[in-house]
């Protein structure tokens, strides 16, 4: 079997909380927090691939918590899910918190399953040019090596 994308939801109300985890805990390893500060801890101790966080919260919005993450988890994809449609919050988010989607509750499970796996899929595909792009890398470094040693021959016989 494999292994279940990993996904942590923010929200500061714990019914929306449980409502998401029922709903995709067949698809995703969901993790829940109620705060930021709460999120920041799962995150420190979870290889988390996918973020959606509520935006209107006490102590620290969902774009503010996505600032924070920024540094130390560059690569997870981000999504804000919110009852406002702010369009100041949703430009700062864009732009300071690198998110994919701004999606506005309710969601409805099937296309919100579709944004999550298409958020996922984006993932995946980083991931895995992250990883041809060290092999070439290495690739590259290797060929370099058989031209010098070929070159450092050839003068050998001039």
């Amino acid at each position: 079997m494999t292994e279940k994308y990993k996904i942590l939801y923010v929200d500061d109300e714990e019914s929306n909380l449980r409502i998401f985890k029922m709903t995709f805990k067949r698809d995703y390893e969901v993790f829940t927090a109620i705060s930021g500060l709460e999120a920041i801890e799962v995150l420190k101790l979870n290889p988390i691939q996918l973020i959606i966080t509520d935006q209107k919260m006490p102590e620290m919005t969902g774009t503010e918590f996505l600032e924070k993450t920024l540094p130390d988890h560059p690569d997870v994809i981000r999504i804000i899910l919110t009852g406002f449609s702010d369009i100041e919050a949703i430009v700062r988010a864009v732009n300071k918190a690198n998110i994919y989607k701004y999606v506005t509750k309710p969601w409805n499970r099937e296309d919100f399953k579709i944004i999550i796996d298409e958020a996922l899929t984006l993932f995946q595909y980083r991931a895995n040019k992250d990883v041809r792009i060290s092999f070439l890398e290495k690739e590259n470094e290797d060929l370099r090596t058989q031209i010098a040693v070929l070159k450092e021959e050839l003068n050998k016989y001039r």
